[in-house]
């Protein structure tokens, strides 16, 4: 009996051991991280209280919480953010970018409990409209309805964000602009930023002058959702609790700037904080808080097929705004300010077109492209992998 008691606490000596180790390794990383995992920090990274931070945050007519459309723990985040704000003030709605104000009524019917998901989802026609997993926001989605809060549709159509870009706000009738007003000027910051996107596009459109066009496309897209986050605080006294792509939202500029020309200047930023993301980022006014999130776990099941691209509308096609390294993307050729016109012979009109297609892709099959560029029409063929691979 002695000797096995030995070997036990021998065995269990060695276990906890490694389990300390572990432990001592993540409290080190957490030491060395610029915004700790599980906790919320600053703009410049000073940790904050995280009961004063909320407290104030569901008090303001609009919390506005960042996300990457394809991070799950973005998306997690988000509902957890959303359940401690509704711990604190019940009286909530919930914006997202992810719908048209088209499909308001549909919105309203699901937060009545009066859609499936099925019905939902078919309706919003969500793999065109959106065409991002679903799963990453039925959950919030859920939490909405579960607790009988407004969902409010706070996109507009995005051929009119794609006709701005091309023609100019001035060149839209103001019976075509679904409502939207003038926007306010964009702030320098926010310029600056979209510049550097537009940099990575080529001569072709430095040249073309529809920078002026991108911003003016932008800061309209902004206008639209901030129009309905302060709409809604103003007719209900609810707090908005949108969810958004961190691009909008980011240093105060995009919709904190544009509901600060509706009056609304007291809206708080919140932002979710990789544990790669580059401390250098945290620049004292990114956002008004940022939450750390530790190493990401791979996902349990096969993922989907990706191509790895940022797209965004371009004219009669879809605009490569950049490429990840070392993606099926990179390996095709594609680079950014390609504007995709074709996938397996199909006409992609917009982003939903190209996700469509990929994700119908089994492993280790290729898809023949068409792209345009400012030499000609290029046919490129994306090989994507016989086992996928996470990203």
């Amino acid at each position: 009996m002695l000797p096995r008691l030995m070997a036990v606490l021998l065995l269990s000596g060695g276990l906890l051991a490694g389990l300390g180790d572990k432990a001592a390794a993540q409290a080190a990383q957490a030491k060395n991280a610029c915004v700790p995992p599980g906790g919320w920090s600053d703009a410049a990274a000073r940790p904050l209280n995280a009961a004063d931070l909320l407290r104030r945050a569901a008090a303001s007519p609009a919390v506005l919480l960042g996300e990457r459309h394809d991070n799950a723990d973005h998306h997690r985040w988000q509902l957890h953010s959303l359940a401690a704000l509704h711990a604190l003030n019940p009286d909530l709605a919930v914006g997202m970018e992810m719908f048209p104000r088209s499909v308001q009524p549909i919105l309203d019917r699901w937060s009545a409990g009066q859609l499936t998901e099925a019905e939902l989802l078919r309706e919003t026609n969500w793999p065109k409209v959106w065409g991002y997993d679903a799963r990453f926001y039925l959950p919030i989605l859920h939490f909405a309805r579960m607790n009988r809060l407004p969902v409010v549709a706070l996109n507009v159509d995005r051929g009119l964000v794609s006709r701005t870009g091309r023609e100019g706000w001035a060149a839209v009738p103001a019976g075509e602009r679904e409502g939207v007003g003038d926007p306010a000027p964009p702030p320098a910051s926010y310029t600056e930023r979209l510049r550097q996107v537009m940099a990575a596009h080529g001569p072709t459109e430095r040249r073309s002058g529809s920078f002026e066009r991108f911003v003016e496309a932008q800061s309209v897209w902004d206008r639209a959702m901030a129009e309905r986050i302060a709409e809604t605080h103003r007719q209900t006294g609810r707090t908005v609790v949108a969810i958004l792509g961190q691009g909008h939202i980011e240093g105060r500029d995009g919709v904190p700037h544009q509901l600060a020309d509706l009056g609304i200047r007291n809206s708080v930023v919140l932002l979710p904080w990789d544990e790669d993301r580059p401390c250098a980022e945290l620049d004292g006014r990114i956002a008004d808080a940022v939450y750390g999130l530790g190493e990401s776990e791979a996902p349990a099941e096969t993922p989907r097929p990706r191509l790895g691209v940022m797209l965004e509308p371009g004219p009669e096609g879809v605009r490569v705004r950049s490429v990840t390294e070392g993606s099926v993307a990179a390996a095709a050729g594609l680079t950014a300010g390609d504007l995709v016109v074709a996938a397996a012979g199909s006409p992609v009109r917009e982003a939903s077109d190209l996700t469509a297609v990929v994700q119908r892709q089994a492993p280790g099959t290729w898809l023949p492209l068409t792209v345009r560029r400012e030499q000609g029409t290029a046919e490129l063929v994306a090989k994507f992998p016989a086992a996928p691979v996470v990203e």
